[in-house]
């Protein structure tokens, strides 16, 4: 039998989980927060050393709250985890740290859950699943463990030091990748980066960060992406104050870009023959936000200063020009490959009709095929600015009146008749 009931509990206590708790605070709602460990568990311990905001403070944040770096400080992923400490304390979010969710399961003879943890078994009568995206760090299954190579994700690096010494291979050019390939590159090791497909947009534009412009160009709220782009990256960085994410730069710095990676044998690696269409659609995408952001302020009549600087072009680096479709990685000495690859989700807890075949969640805008299930923190859940802490806010938002709406219907009982 259930320990103790609730309303609503929220599995999980990052940015969607806080967010989650203020909305179902201002309706009234009950609610818990379970967290496995404590609040912003993947900001303190899921991100290396230097890793600081791909965005200024002044966009990415909750409505409620600034970040104490200011405005237009590109904040540190510490800074990042007691900002969202903070703010659940201003807001007084129910959260329990330490308590895993094991079970969660359809409570017989009743519209509601039964929540199987660490700690009590409740009953709920709504379940929000808020732990996000980034649950499962992703190393395709490339080159065999027993190749003597070490091999982590980005998720582990922390720093270049933590590294054996040799070259390093880093696979990945989304801004994971392409920080930590630029991080190594400049502690003096040699790097090798594999380039697959990529949005690069410019850091800043005529004196406004490209945040703002995605926002003053609708771009922010694209609610779904084309086919085939769902899973492209995006290689921006907020490290040194912020700049533009330029490959050949990176090549003519000393690094060798080649193309994705697609197998290992004998120990050597083999690239796609795609760097060059890789880079080229790249450039395109940064070139069409440039093109997007001059008309804008030309049909608009904004005093924002032209920048001619942006569309310069660094010379054509021989690595591009001529790529690399292989690589002896014992005779280029690579001692390290970090796997820059993503995420998958894990909700094998989750043992209700809300899933896929695949074991994806299935659902609009968070509202699962299960009723009284919901899924928040994902990407493009409602719109492109969903896995930022302003979108989920919103996407929280919404999910907490539906929540509120459904208690219209249970509370509901006819009036008697004269």
């Amino acid at each position: 039998m259930p320990e103790k009931s609730v309303d609503t509990l929220i599995v999980g206590a990052g940015q969607a989980g806080i967010a989650m708790s203020e909305h179902l605070s201002a309706h009234g709602i009950a609610h818990v927060l379970l967290e496995k460990s404590r609040i912003a568990e993947a900001w303190r311990t899921g991100r290396w050393d230097s890793l600081v905001t791909n965005g200024p403070a002044w966009h990415d944040r909750f409505p409620g709250m600034e970040f104490r770096q200011g405005p237009e400080a590109f904040v540190s992923h510490d800074g990042v985890a007691e900002y969202l400490e903070d703010y659940a304390r201003q807001i007084n979010a129910p959260i329990h740290c330490g308590v895993e969710v094991k079970k969660v399961g359809k409570q017989a003879g009743t519209p509601g859950f039964v929540v199987e943890t660490t700690d009590l078994t409740y009953s709920a009568n709504h379940i929000v699943a808020a732990t996000g995206p980034f649950q499962k760090p992703v190393i395709p299954p490339i080159i065999p463990e027993q190749s003597g190579l070490q091999q982590i994700h980005s998720a582990d690096y922390r720093n270049p030091n933590q590294l054996p010494d040799g070259a390093v291979m880093v696979v990945g050019a989304g801004s994971s990748g392409s920080q930590i390939a630029e991080e190594l590159m400049d502690s003096g090791r040699t790097v090798y980066l594999s380039v697959g497909a990529h949005d690069r947009p410019p850091r800043s534009y005529r004196g406004r960060d490209f945040v703002w412009w995605l926002g003053v160009l609708g771009k922010w709220d694209m609610v779904t992406p084309g086919p085939g782009t769902e899973h492209v990256t995006i290689a921006v960085s907020g490290v040194h104050g912020g700049r533009t994410v330029d490959f050949r730069r990176f090549a003519q710095s000393g690094m060798t870009l080649v193309g994705l990676t697609s197998s290992f044998a004998e120990g050597r690696l083999y690239f796609a023959d795609d760097l060059q269409n890789n880079i080229a659609a790249g450039d395109a995408n940064y070139l069409a936000l440039l093109d997007e952001a001059d008309a804008y302020v030309e049909r608009n009549g904004l005093a924002l200063e032209e920048d001619p600087e942006a569309r310069k072009k660094w010379p054509e680096p021989d690595c591009i020009t001529h790529p690399l479709r292989e690589l002896d990685l014992q005779q280029a000495g690579v001692s390290t490959v970090i796997w820059a690859t993503g995420y998958t989700t894990d909700y094998s807890w989750l043992q209700v009709d809300a899933l896929d075949e695949q074991g994806r969640p299935a659902h609009k805008r968070g509202i699962s095929t299960e009723p009284g299930v919901y899924f928040l923190g994902l990407p493009w859940q409602s719109r492109r600015g969903s896995s930022f802490i302003w979108g989920v806010w919103h996407d929280a938002k919404f999910i907490a009146d539906q929540i509120a709406i459904r208690h219209t219907y249970f509370d509901y009982e006819p009036a008697r008749a004269p």
